[in-house]
């Protein structure tokens, strides 16, 4: 799959880390690396800043705040 669309994937709120897996074989830890290579760093600051600890990027999290 092209850098391209992995990147496009990772800035949408609604696909999780596990969904882009899935889909390309990279996780979180792989994606956030070609983020950092191919985003000019202040996209890819306010990138992560998005994506901390949100839920629907994280299934566990989004999983737990479903329970409670």
């Amino acid at each position: 799959m092209p850098n391209d669309d992995v990147i496009g994937m990772a800035w949408r709120d609604k696909i999780s880390f596990d969904e882009i897996k899935k889909k390309t074989g990279l996780n979180e830890k792989e994606v956030i690396k070609l983020m950092r290579k191919k985003l000019k760093k202040s996209s890819y600051i306010l990138w992560r800043k998005r994506v901390r600890g949100r839920v629907t990027k994280h299934r566990k999290l989004f999983k737990s705040r479903l329970i409670i």
